[in-house]
């Protein structure tokens, strides 16, 4: 999932949906002299319960940075009722490295008692280690190895565990085999459990993609992991849960179909939503046209909750609910 000049008050400030769960500073400033002509992205995470929003935000990202005059902030977000913000920040790396950023906010978080202080930079930080799990279709599969090969992933593919046995001259065999990337066939019997064996192979992981593993993760499963697993559901959640979405979509006669990137919980297709992409369709789709429709969001839906979720864009708040921006 780690500054003394003041900002200016002359900084225009925009805040907006006062009343909503969140609430939004949006800023928008010149970085001042000189800067790289290769501007870095960065996202904060700052977690600092009973402060008040506004004293954190203008506090926080104005009078206590140092090198401000190497940073701009884009946008914060306030949610938990302000016990989280997160803030979006571009900064110029010759005048604030890696390494010096990571002293100031860490200093900030101690300053201010923070119970969680993340900073990720996705162009220069070490990609997340991921292991996915598949079954037989490889739609979702093929579409995420291609886009990690074209470099549109931040993430480091360790692994990638089935219940289906590919024969060697498949297409995604040959791809794995060309990158050096395992694939760990595993097959249900009596004797063994396969919750068991993914454990051991998915150890040195930060977290699971499910690209159409067609089987339920048990509670236990989780919670030994006890890190994040991202499912894609070949429907618009919380409609059609469960096999055969599609199906159920089409004999309902709906005039939208989707696709829906959650994290996995206990309850089936019930954890908090990362992204949703929807298409309409008609008395004119059949069934196959609808399973078609529904594959296609199912690649771009699963891609990009992975990369929100790689540059901390993803802050869950409530029991069962994202801010992802």
């Amino acid at each position: 999932m780690n500054i003394l000049r003041r900002a200016s008050s002359s900084s225009p400030i925009v805040i907006a949906s006062m009343k909503r769960p969140f609430n939004t500073l949006r800023i928008s400033a010149e970085l001042p002299g000189n800067p790289s002509p290769t501007l870095a992205h960065g996202i904060h995470v700052f977690h600092c319960p009973f402060i008040d929003f506004f004293f954190v935000s203008m506090s926080l990202y104005g009078t206590f940075i140092p090198l401000l005059e190497a940073m701009k902030i884009e946008s914060i977000w306030e949610i938990n009722s302000g016990d989280e913000v997160g803030n979006e920040f571009v900064f110029d790396p010759i005048k604030w490295q890696r390494k010096q950023m990571n002293n100031d906010f860490l200093d900030l978080s101690k300053m201010f008692n923070a119970v969680k202080s993340l900073v990720r930079v996705p162009s220069v930080d070490p990609k997340y280690k991921i292991a996915v799990l598949a079954s037989k279709q490889d739609h979702c599969l093929v579409d995420l190895l291609h886009a990690w090969q074209d470099g549109k992933l931040p993430v480091h593919i360790r692994s990638v565990i089935s219940n289906h046995d590919r024969v060697p001259n498949t297409h995604v065999i040959r791809f794995l085999e060309r990158h050096d990337i395992p694939y760990h066939y595993l097959s249900k019997s009596k004797e063994k459990n396969i919750e068991d064996e993914i454990l051991d192979l998915v150890q040195d992981t930060d977290f699971l993609v499910l690209a159409r593993y067609m089987q339920v993760l048990s509670g236990t499963f989780l919670k030994r992991y006890g890190k994040d697993v991202i499912n894609i559901h070949h429907g618009l959640l919380p409609s059609f849960k469960g096999g055969n979405p599609s199906r159920q979509a089409f004999e309902a006669g709906v005039k939208l179909i989707g696709a829906t990137s959650h994290f996995v919980t206990e309850e089936l297709d019930g954890g908090p939503i990362i992204e949703q992409m929807v298409e309409r369709v008609s008395h004119k789709d059949n069934l196959l046209s609808f399973i078609q429709k529904s594959e296609n969001l199912e690649k771009q839906c699963l891609l990009k909750a992975i990369k929100s979720y790689c540059e901390l864009r993803v802050l869950p708040y409530e029991e069962n609910r994202t801010v992802v921006f």
